[in-house]
């Protein structure tokens, strides 16, 4: 099982912030504050993160493609 369908079924195809922050193992404030900065973590968090209204989630396959070291930006997701 790859690490996306792992975590695809866990928490489906969007991840809330606490979700995130839970399987980072770090607090969500400082989820939050890594996706305003401009470094490698925070630049790939942006490319995953989507808003909802007023809600921040985050796409599944992104923070897998994170987890596992590769570019988020290959596979066009």
């Amino acid at each position: 099982m790859t690490t996306f369908e792992h975590l695809e079924e866990k928490f489906g195809v969007l991840m809330t912030l606490a979700q995130l922050a839970a399987l980072l193992d770090r607090s969500a404030s400082s989820v939050r504050i890594a996706t305003c900065r401009n470094d490698a973590l925070g630049n790939q968090l942006k490319q995953a993160r989507r808003k909802i209204g007023r809600r921040l989630y985050f796409r599944t396959a992104v923070i897998a493609e994170l987890i596992d070291g590769g570019d988020a930006q290959e596979g066009g997701r």
